[in-house]
C-alpha cells in the first residue's frame, strides 16, 4: 500500500464524522438538498484529490469549508455562464415542515437566515450553528476577522428585524443545541 492511501484511510473516518456540518454548511449555498448534496460529494472528492496539499496540525474542518465555497463558487461562475436566465441554485421552494426539536419559531428562524445575504448567512452558519471561530471563519471566507465581525453583527441585527424581535434571547429556546440546529439544517428538505 503506497503512502497515499495510508494518509486517505487514517483521515476517512474523519471526514465521514464531518459530513453533517458539510451538509449543513452546503445548505448555506444550495437551497436545494441534491445541490447541497453534489456539493458536499465535490467537497469530499476534492479533499481526498488533494489531500496531500493538507497541512497536519491544522484544522481539517476549516479546510474543507474553504474547499467547498471554493468549488461553490467556481461552479457558479460556469453555471451563470451556461444556464438559462433565471435559473439559479438557491431554491426559493419552502422547507418541509419542521421537527420536534425545533418549534414553528426554529422554522422562521432558519427560512430568516435563508433570506440574509449570502455572505452573512455564510459568517451565521459557521459561527452560530457550527461554532466555528472568528479566525476560522475568516480564512474559510477568506476575509478579515473584522470583516467577519462586521458580517456577523449585520446578520444579527437583519434576523431580528426579519422576526420582529428586539433581543436574541427571544429567539433561543432552553432544549435547543447545537447538534439539534445542525440537524435540521441537514434533514430539512
Amino acid at each position: 500500500m503506497d503512502r497515499t492511501s495510508l494518509t486517505r484511510n487514517g483521515y476517512q473516518s474523519e471526514f465521514v464524522d464531518l459530513i453533517p456540518a458539510l451538509r449543513a454548511f452546503a445548505r448555506t449555498f444550495c437551497g436545494d438538498p441534491t445541490d447541497a448534496d453534489d456539493l458536499v460529494q465535490e467537497t469530499l472528492m476534492r479533499g481526498l484529490a488533494n489531500l496531500d496539499k493538507f497541512e497536519a496540525g491544522t484544522r481539517l474542518k476549516s479546510w474543507l469549508f474553504t474547499i467547498m465555497r471554493n468549488a461553490f463558487y467556481t461552479r457558479r461562475k460556469s453555471y451563470i455562464r451556461e444556464a438559462p436566465a433565471g435559473s439559479e441554485c438557491a431554491s426559493s421552494r419552502p422547507t418541509r415542515d419542521a421537527t420536534q426539536e425545533w418549534s414553528m419559531r426554529g422554522k422562521e428562524v432558519v427560512m430568516a437566515i435563508d433570506r440574509l445575504p449570502r455572505s452573512h448567512r455564510e459568517v451565521i452558519v459557521l459561527i452560530g450553528v457550527l461554532g466555528v471561530s472568528y479566525e476560522e471563519t475568516a480564512e474559510i471566507c477568506g476575509c478579515a476577522v473584522g470583516t467577519v465581525k462586521s458580517r456577523l453583527n449585520r446578520a444579527r441585527a437583519d434576523l431580528l428585524q426579519d422576526l420582529g424581535e428586539t433581543s436574541p434571547q427571544s429567539l433561543i429556546e432552553p432544549a435547543t443545541s447545537t447538534e439539534s440546529a445542525i440537524s435540521y439544517l441537514v434533514r430539512r428538505d
